[in-house]
């Protein structure tokens, strides 16, 4: 429906308490006995000895007072001082009346957006990528007693930023993707009763960072080892894998990919 007729008026006008002159130039302005700040004198209207006075030449606004260019004097009268309202002040603004053009806000706003305290549209939520998950396939690996030896995840299940090495069995943190992740990795071996420990260890630049050990379980044919944990990486940071274990003899792994795995995502809002 169209409006006819003249625009509203929006604004906080008021007229504000009367002042009596004295030999001063300066004056409180109030409202009803509070304090007013007008934010420029363009604001302003002030009638003084029934003649409009001219902002910024004839007067000033200093906070909550009025300073004139030259000291008044009692036979002065100050007829009326009106202020117009704030600076851009519109009023309260109707529901639904602004609509997503409007806002300064970077980014695409959308279904699956939401507007951050940066002004910013934003994704809820969010992928925990850099993210890959190696197995091993093919032949059983041996692992001979007493032994640091690398565990071989040759087959790459999924790898989002092209960091995992199927020829050197590590993982690579991509260029600027350092921060938090969840790693962990699982091997399946051949029990040797109650002889000696077995560990499964993740070591990052060479150096051991989540590691479980464990006993034998004489009843037991064949056990699982795993070792999973948060690390706090930096790009160009190298994670392998190894196993250890003090049986006594060579032991070897039970092979299939669901039982033998290394994986790792990067853990995204911590």
């Amino acid at each position: 429906m169209a409006y006819l007729g003249r625009q509203p008026l929006v604004g906080n006008y008021q007229v504000l308490d009367a002042i009596t002159a004295t030999t001063t130039d300066t004056y409180a302005l109030t409202k009803n006995s509070v304090a007013v700040y007008p934010q420029t004198p363009a604001n302003c209207i002030v009638s003084l000895n029934g003649v409009i006075q001219a902002p910024f030449d004839s007067y000033t606004i200093s906070g909550s007072n009025i300073v004139f260019a030259s000291a008044l004097t009692a036979s002065d009268s100050i007829d009326f001082i009106t202020v117009l309202g704030d600076v851009l002040n519109v009023g309260t603004v109707s529901d639904g009346t602004i609509g997503l053009a409007k806002l300064s806000a970077t980014g695409t706003p959308s279904a699956s957006t939401f507007l951050r305290g940066d002004n910013t549209w934003q994704s809820a939520g969010g992928a925990n990528t850099p993210a890959f998950l190696a197995s091993a396939t093919g032949s059983a690996q041996a692992f001979s007693n007493a032994t640091d030896t690398l565990i071989q995840y040759n087959n790459s299940v999924f790898d989002t930023d092209s960091g995992y090495n199927t020829g050197s069995y590590s993982y690579t943190v991509p260029s600027g993707q350092g921060g938090k992740y969840r790693i962990g990795a699982q091997i399946f071996m051949q029990s040797a009763g109650n002889a000696g420990y077995t560990y499964i260890a993740v070591k990052v630049n060479g150096t051991t960072k989540l590691a479980l050990q464990s006993g034998q379980t004489p009843t037991v044919t064949n056990q699982h080892y795993q070792a999973h944990g948060i690390l706090v990486l930096s790009a160009g940071d190298v994670l392998t894998c190894y196993e250890y274990q003090n049986s006594g003899a060579t032991r070897n792994q039970i092979a299939g990919a669901d039982d033998n795995f290394f994986y790792g995502f990067k853990l995204i809002g911590v």
